[in-house]
């Protein structure tokens, strides 16, 4: 069997290789909180490894035609704009004495507490919107590169800024279609007024991680109301303002330890409003991500509460419409908690059964997808618990018709540490399996599946040669079983068509239909003729039985790499040239949300 704590080093190693810059870590949930639990001495260590970052921009773009009504593509929130807009360039900071930089640092920040009109005039006050923009941009560098200028007074001032300039009622979706926001189809609307909130955001950023920010005197105002306001933006449905907030939560998350649980129930919330009332929100994405890393850093054993809020959150996000939106993110959640406690697998994987997707093939290759991820961290003994029933699933997939879900499952077999746990149960799944692989190595309409098939036999046929010598045999008797049911019942049908055309008002009641030979006729009004031809047509013959093994022999290499990721093939929409541009010249404040492991 193949060492799968080697293998995970060795992805934890490269997910390790990314960027990585945070200082302060969401992942010491439990290990630095005294209200959780206390990462006890001798316990398993948890992966290192960093939740997927979300996509800024979904839609890819393929060179098709190009939307230029920039009007139509951009809203604004219903901003209170200031009476008074005449904004007065107030000195340099890095001119001002240094007994005056306190003073002067509060008046650019109540400056910039003015609004301005993006939307209905955006040629409007220009002169002081520069003004404004070139503050920010001034406070930015100044609190970047000085160190003890977060002083007490700064924090109220600050905190006024960020919450009068962002928190604010989201605008209503004005797609040009006007139908309701597709986050899969369509592309995102950008926030209007932008130039002045990204760099808000990035002051807000650069605030939080200033060496001089003290969470002891912030929390008077970084408060439950405070991070109630900062997720109820999540659901903006500009990408790059999702990206900053996402940032600015998992900074105050791993700052503020008396948040930390109100943080998890108002996502909760969220979540459960997402999946049993609206299934609209446009940060799910964002909201997992930040989850991820705050459940790399959970202790062991595990709380009941985390336990729950996998079975009865994570789980059923799974039966969203939408799930491919934020599918990287959750399934990373998932295997997180596998990893840290194995007997979840389970639940976990019976849930996902349940919840398995029966008439969409995209979502389909998610979930198949998702499980391979779950199966590369299992434990035999978890494995041995569920692979009936998910075998079974497995054998579905393969018979499936769309042959995206039948190459996804088939890929399995190229999975070295999936195939050591079969080997280890081929007795248990060779009999599930058999059936559909041999099946539809004959009747499937794509020749990449028969290959793929071919090689799923062949490694049976290594694996065990007397099993795979009565799978054969049993599968013939099956089938000559079911033929002779069928001839059976035929034989029944005609018994029943010879003694009703002895009753003299057959006529009446059901004439013959005039020239039709009465072999004919039996086949018009019997319900087993196609079954009948079927099961002829498809019971192996003993030719094909001893022709089985040379077929799989000489046709397994066909289509056993898996070249490329399966997608689903967007729709070729209208393009907007400066949605493109903007979401292309957004710089990430952090890429990836990293936890750090070291217990306080």
């Amino acid at each position: 069997m193949p060492n799968k704590t080697k293998k995970d080093k060795e992805t934890n190693k490269s997910a390790k290789s990314t960027k990585s810059n945070s200082n302060t870590s969401c992942g010491k949930d439990n290990a630095t909180d005294s209200t959780d639990e206390v990462q006890q001495s001798g316990s398993k260590r948890p992966s290192n490894s960093t939740p997927p970052p979300t996509q800024l921009n979904k839609i890819k773009y393929s060179g098709g035609a190009q939307l230029v009504k920039r009007e139509r593509r951009q809203s604004s929130s219903r901003f209170s704009l200031t009476n008074n807009r005449e904004l007065q360039k107030l000195p340099a900071l890095k001119d001002a004495p240094p007994e005056e930089c306190e003073e002067l640092f509060v008046q650019k920040l109540r400056q910039c507490c003015v609004l301005f009109d993006f939307v209905s005039d955006p040629l409007s006050d220009l002169k002081y919107k520069e003004v404004k923009r070139a503050g920010l941009n001034e406070m930015v560098e100044y609190i970047t590169h000085n160190s003890d200028v977060v002083t007490d007074c700064i924090y109220p001032e600050a905190v006024v800024m960020f919450s009068v300039n962002l928190f604010r009622t989201l605008p209503p979706s004005s797609n040009p279609t006007g139908a309701e926001f597709d986050p899969e189809e369509d592309e995102p609307t950008l926030e209007a007024a932008w130039p002045h909130l990204q760099l808000v955001y990035e002051f807000f950023l650069r605030f939080l991680e200033s060496p001089d920010f003290q969470p002891n005197v912030a929390k008077k105002y970084i408060d439950q109301k405070f991070v109630m306001s900062l997720l109820e933006l999540f659901d903006s449905e500009d990408p790059r303002e999702r990206d900053f907030l996402k940032t600015i939560l998992h900074r105050i998350y791993g700052k503020f330890l008396g948040l930390r649980a109100y943080i998890r129930r108002q996502i909760n919330n969220i979540f459960y409003r997402f999946i049993y009332e609206t299934e609209h929100h446009n940060g799910i994405a964002e909201l997992l991500e930040i989850l991820g890393s705050i459940i790399n850093g959970f202790a062991l054993p595990l709380k009941e509460e985390h336990k729950m809020f996998l079975i009865r959150v994570l789980l059923p996000l799974h039966k969203v419409k939408s799930l491919s939106v934020y599918h990287p993110q959750l399934a990373y959640c998932v295997v997180q908690f596998l990893e840290k406690d194995s007997s979840l697998t389970e639940p976990v994987i019976i849930g996902l059964l349940k919840f398995w997707p029966k008439t969409h093939s995209p979502k389909e290759v998610m979930f198949l997808n998702e499980l391979e991820e779950i199966l590369d961290v299992i434990e035999p003994s978890e494995f041995v618990k569920v692979q009936e029933p998910l075998f079974r699933q497995l054998a579905k997939c393969v018979s499936s018709p769309h042959f995206q879900v039948a190459e996804r499952a088939l890929y399995y077999w190229n999975n070295e540490y999936i195939m050591s746990l079969i080997s280890d149960n081929a007795t248990v799944i060779l009999p599930i399996m058999f059936p559909a692989l041999y099946k539809n190595s004959k009747s499937h309409w794509n020749k990449t599946i028969h290959g793929l098939i071919y090689n799923a036999l062949k490694l049976f046929m290594e694996m065990n040669q007397k099993l795979f010598d009565d799978c054969t045999q049993q599968y013939k008797a099956e089938k000559q079983k079911e033929k002779y049911k069928v001839k059976e019942r035929e034989e029944i049908w005609h018994k029943i068509k010879e003694l009703a055309q002895q009753n003299p008002q057959t006529n009446k009641l059901h004439p013959l239909r005039p020239g039709l030979p009465p072999q004919d006729e039996y086949m018009l009004y019997s319900d087993s003729t196609v079954a009948v031809y079927s099961m002829e047509i498809e019971t192996p013959t003993v030719e094909d039985i001893q022709l089985l093994k040379k077929t799989v022999e000489s046709e397994a290499s066909q289509g056993v790499k898996k070249d490329q990721a399966l997608m689903r093939r967007k729709s070729e929409l209208p393009q907007d040239v400066f949605t493109i541009k903007a979401l292309e010249a957004h710089k990430r404040a952090e890429e990836y949300l990293t936890a750090n492991q070291e217990a306080l």
